[in-house]
């Protein structure tokens, strides 16, 4: 069965979430033919006008008012009347990521997952509803602060942002239509210019991603950290992967990642063992990475581990 595309559309009440989707419906790129089911899950002060958007016969909007009403079924018998060919939904702000990952038929594929945030409130939401906050903007790939004006502290709403997710783009739109993109440089929360850049458990999401992102940055850097070893008789000899199970969305997409890592003792390893691996990095061009520079990690020590408190990673 084909993958059904689904575009999340997260925040809180009289965020902004409407109005984006409307937009989203309106972008000329979007209208394509593809019959498309919108699921609205609150109701707020705007209602999307299929008026405005060409193909607005291919549009079928349902609603959901109780969070028991959004089930599996519900969400596949809605798509199949729809004839649809792609998903839009506006999750409540009150209800958990989690639960949404719970009810999404098997063959619907999360492809972006955007939070819209009144800048004049959001403050207000997160000191209130700290849970709730984090657990949208943890997964979220785009936060775009509405309403935003120069009294506002972009550091502020910045700051919020990643502490909690340090890959999402963030955008801030004016009053007046006019978007700015976050420019705001963040440190990463380990010292790459160390003798020996020490890791710690819950960084190790963003030490993978940024190592694959700029493998030329660590070539030659010495790493320790503590991994999941993966080793398999297909693999080269003398070779393991040091890596943690990582969350991108919800529980359904966890999948494990890690380095590939060069040791001559690494037969001495226990398959699915924790160990704090000590290695110098090696910028270099593999077919591993697509035939591209990545970093290959060469150990000069590994010690049995336990293993961490929360053993799931985010890329966050």
């Amino acid at each position: 069965m084909a993958a059904m595309p689904v575009y999340l559309f997260l925040g809180f009440l009289d965020g902004g979430k409407t109005k984006f989707i409307q937009e989203t419906l309106c972008d000329r790129r979007f209208q394509d033919g593809d019959r498309t089911l919108v699921v609205l899950c609150e109701e707020g002060e705007e209602e999307l006008d299929t008026s405005k958007y060409s193909g607005g016969k291919n549009v079928t909007i349902v609603t959901v008012e109780n969070k028991e009403d959004l089930t599996e079924r519900f969400l596949e018998t809605a798509a199949k009347k729809a004839k649809a060919e792609r998903v839009l939904i506006e999750y409540n702000g009150m209800w958990l990521m989690n639960d949404l990952g719970n009810v999404l038929p098997k063959n619907w594929q999360v492809y972006q997952i955007m939070m819209m945030a009144d800048s004049k409130t959001f403050d207000m939401y997160n000191s209130n509803m700290r849970q709730l906050v984090y657990d949208k903007i943890n997964v979220a790939e785009l936060v775009a602060f509405n309403r935003y004006s120069d009294d506002i502290d972009k550091m502020k709403l910045h700051t919020i942002v990643r502490a909690i997710n340090r890959r999402a783009a963030i955008i801030y739109e004016y009053n007046d239509g006019s978007v700015e993109n976050d420019d705001i440089v963040d440190p990463l929360p380990f010292d790459i210019n160390a003798p020996i850049v020490e890791v710690k458990d819950e960084d190790f999401g963003l030490l993978y991603l940024d190592a694959m992102d700029k493998p030329q940055n660590y070539d030659g850097k010495t790493l320790r950290f503590k991994a999941l070893v993966a080793r398999s008789g297909k693999m080269p000899n003398g070779s393991f992967v040091g890596g943690r199970f990582a969350m991108t969305c919800c529980v359904e997409d966890i999948r494990y990642v890690g380095f590939l890592c060069m040791w001559d003792k690494a037969s001495t390893l226990a398959n699915k063992g924790w160990y704090t691996v000590t290695a110098k990095v090696k910028a270099k061009k593999d077919k591993m990475f697509g035939g591209e520079v990545g970093p290959m990690l060469f150990v000069e020590d590994a010690k049995p581990a336990k293993k961490p408190e929360e053993e799931t990673v985010y890329f966050s």
